[in-house]
């Protein structure tokens, strides 16, 4: 099988790279190791990060990277998100979709935060042909880019991991083995003239992977089961260098109910804020986390709790040689109970099989939950000292009188009082939804060695190496999809070598 261009992944990153070399008269192989397309993308929160100016989103995603991420990059990234815009306007012109931009700060006050916005699928007419049984803003914006490559007659192929890249003696990836799942797992060799685009994701389900690069550790996947590293390891066995790998994105939540799935459900969706700069009241927050010697230890609702809500859980007590906050324990009392479901299950993944109730009584039936009478009684329940759980809940219940959260500056209008009785406990774990690290890349996507030097032929895009590096930006990963899948197409296309003829020889790495 000979093409152009070969793209590993059929997620946003993937979909946007086979459109873009196919508009650029390539011709594309775009392979998916799942049963279905989708990755991350249809159920993320639908809302690519765009730029109203690239200079001042230069200087945001500057600051956002905390120097981890060459300049050149990050420019490309910016003059990228400044574009999007006209491009998926152009592509729901073509279907009749509702494409909607509007602004939104940055979620930190960096130089630039209020020159930054959202490119959003607010309504894309119905086509069962898509195969795609989510809904909401992510299933719309990952269902328009699935319009595009079926309009296309792109070469989509579902059930087919890829098991390894294919090199010239020079050192050039040239193509890729793959199985083909429901044809006996036949394994076929596929060529690419111009080059392989690894779209494939992180490793959010990658349990060996997180352990040697997470500082935090138990970490629960809570989003997409089908990435695994593959790509990483396909970059690394080409010679790429790596970044980024430490730095993952995603909230605190629960841990799925049946012990022998190791999965995360989030908690209730709390809005983002950027500091200095909330008009709208923030909702109340009915409890507080504490660790396993019953003391607060954060605050549990941060401006962006997706970012860094997670990284209090790392901490490791040297004096009791052991992670005191794995699991931490939410706590709240009856009225925070009854306020709304506390959680909530977000995934692509047909296994997961989990609803959260609407009232919590079914988490309350399961386990996830459990109730007690007294402060007393529940320390024992949780294995928590009892003095010290209740000094924490006596000081939580003066700052939420005075307003004022003198231990964590927590906003006051979120904060609420734990006195009603009976009382809650519930387990909570750090959770994974996209991770940033992968192989290295320069402005062009093209996967760089460690020498800093271009693997000719083999690219990356999407969250498969991240540019975030120090903090998250929402939307970000989303955006780097399009722009990064569209560069590559791009630069992979004005190489002048789409329509050679196949490579004479290559070797399996």
């Amino acid at each position: 099988m000979l093409y152009d261009v070969i793209v590993v992944g059929y997620g946003a990153a993937g979909a946007a790279t086979a459109i873009a070399a196919h508009d650029a008269g390539a011709r594309v192989l775009l392979l998916e190791k799942m049963p279905y397309a989708g990755g991350l993308s249809v159920v993320s929160a639908g809302g690519a990060r765009i730029a109203f100016d690239a200079d001042a989103a230069f200087a945001y995603l500057t600051a956002t990277c905390g120097g981890r991420t060459p300049p050149a990059v990050l420019k490309r990234l910016a003059r990228g998100m400044v574009e999007l815009p006209a491009w998926m306007q152009a592509l729901g012109d073509a279907v009749g979709a509702q494409v909607r931009v509007r602004p939104s700060l940055g979620n930190y006050p960096f130089e630039g935060f209020d020159q930054l916005g959202y490119v959003e699928v607010a309504d894309l007419p119905p086509n069962p042909a898509r195969g795609i049984a989510h809904q909401g803003l992510g299933a719309n914006f990952f269902g328009l880019l699935v319009d595009h490559v079926r309009r296309r007659g792109i070469d989509v192929r579902l059930g087919a991991p890829v098991r390894s890249l294919l090199r010239e003696d020079d050192g050039r990836v040239t193509g890729l083995r793959f199985e083909q799942q429901g044809q006996q797992h036949e394994t076929h060799e596929a060529w690419a003239t111009g080059g392989v685009v690894l779209a494939c994701g992180g490793f959010e389900a990658d349990a060996e992977l997180q352990s040697q690069y997470f500082e935090t550790q138990g970490v629960l996947p809570a989003s997409f089961l089908g990435n695994t590293g593959d790509g990483i390891r396909m970059a690394q066995a080409v010679g790429a260098d790596l970044w980024h790998m430490w730095h993952f994105h995603g909230p605190y939540g629960f841990r799925h109910p049946d012990p022998a799935f190791r999965y995360g459900l989030y908690p209730k969706n709390f809005p983002m804020w950027t500091p200095g700069h909330q008009s709208a009241p923030l909702p109340v927050m009915p409890w507080i986390l504490v660790d396993q010697r019953g003391r607060r230890f954060a605050n549990e609702y941060e401006p962006y709790p997706g970012d860094t809500g997670v990284r209090h859980f790392a901490h490791f007590d040297a004096t009791r040689a052991q992670h005191t906050r794995l699991p931490a324990c939410m706590l709240l009392d009856a009225a925070g109970f009854r306020m709304y479901p506390l959680g909530r299950a977000v995934a692509n993944d047909p296994d997961l099989g989990y609803t959260w109730s609407a009232d919590n009584s079914q988490e309350l039936a399961n386990g996830l939950i459990r109730r007690a009478d007294s402060w007393a009684e529940l320390a024992a329940l949780a294995g928590l000292d009892a003095q010290a759980l209740q000094q924490t809940v006596a000081r939580w219940n003066a700052a939420c009188d005075a307003g004022l959260d003198a231990d964590f500056d927590r906003r006051p209008e979120t904060m609420a009082p734990l006195r009603e009785p009976p009382f809650y406990v519930a387990e909570v774990w750090p959770l994974v939804i996209n991770t940033q690290g992968g192989p290295v890349h320069d402005q062009h996507q093209r996967v760089l060695d460690a020498q800093g030097q271009p693997i000719a032929g083999l690219y990356a895009a999407g969250e498969l190496g991240s540019a975030f590096g120090h903090v998250y930006m929402a939307g970000g990963n989303l955006a780097e999809c399009l722009v990064g899948g569209r560069v590559a197409a791009r630069h992979i296309t004005a190489s002048r070598r789409c329509g050679l003829k196949r490579p004479s020889a290559a070797t399996a790495v």
